[in-house]
């Protein structure tokens, strides 16, 4: 009897813990390079605004884009609560903007890791189709759960600006990528897509019957704005250019697009995306 009632209170102490687990904060964030141009918007007077703001929104894992590597190193040391990967698009190392990962070091163990760069030689850095001036990368990693003991790949990625025919080409790619790496593994994919949901690319993805934009599967998504804001100079759309995509392994609860801002300042000319999920895996 002693020993029943003892589990018994084991379990009732353990059930916040073992229903949180169930649950997954992700989201996707475009922090915007350290640009010396962008005046009244410079990295050194947004780096504590961006910082707080993960803080505080209590991520669980999530992708950024367009950060160089001091600037991942500014939110690293201001959130070490939180291990890091990917690899500069540049050179496979740290040169040039980065499509990293952040992911809470208590509750995940890293399994796995790779990138892949958005062009028609993927293992090496590489200029892709009709792409001018930029590489495009895509890191990932393979994630266990240390709550859950379940495990999951998440992609992070960011598509070219100007080229058409590369961000078309982009998705097959990814969606190949994701086969060849993933298998049958649950998915999350985030990233800044630079194409909304009327895009062909876009398209592509949410209907290849692999990936679901989580968008969709809330009822009552929290987009007040569009997801690219230039600095506060685009404020008047609704086009959703940041997307997470997962397998059918997850179901979003939650969608919301942070409007946060700061004495009338925004952190970043894009506004980060948040999402609660329901987690799956093995």
């Amino acid at each position: 009897m002693k020993h029943r009632i003892l589990f018994i209170l084991f379990v009732l102490c353990s059930l916040p813990v073992l229903l949180r687990a169930q649950q997954l904060t992700v989201g996707t964030f475009n922090i915007r390079y350290d640009n010396p141009n962008d005046v009244g918007n410079l990295w050194v007077d947004r780096a504590p605004v961006v910082a707080s703001l993960l803080r505080f929104h209590d991520y669980d894992i999530f992708g950024t884009q367009e950060g160089l590597k001091n600037q991942l190193d500014d939110i690293s040391k201001a959130l070490p609560s939180y291990e890091r990967y990917g690899k500069g698009r540049d050179d496979g190392q740290e040169k040039g903007e980065h499509s990293a990962i952040f992911f809470k070091k208590d509750r995940f163990k890293l399994l796995k890791k790779g990138d892949f760069w958005l062009s028609q030689t993927p293992d090496k850095p590489s200029l892709g189709w009709d792409a001018t001036c930029c590489n495009r990368i895509c890191s990932w990693v393979y994630l266990q759960d240390g709550q859950t003991k379940k495990k999951f790949y998440f992609f992070n990625v960011h598509y070219d600006h100007q080229g058409v025919q590369a961000r078309k080409e982009s998705s097959k790619l990814i969606l190949s990528k994701i086969k060849e790496i993933a298998g049958q593994e649950p998915v999350v994919l985030t990233g800044d897509f630079n194409g909304d949901h009327t895009s062909e690319w876009y398209q592509a993805v949410a209907n290849s019957g692999l990936l679901f934009d989580t968008y969709k599967q809330v009822k009552n998504p929290y987009a007040v704005n569009a997801s690219f804001n230039a600095f506060g100079k685009k404020l008047d759309g609704n086009e959703i250019i940041d997307h997470v995509f997962t397998t059918k392994d997850f179901k979003a609860q939650k969608w919301g697009l942070l409007t946060d801002t700061y004495h009338g300042k925004f952190p970043s000319d894009h506004f980060p995306v948040l999402v609660e999920l329901s987690t799956g895996g093995k």
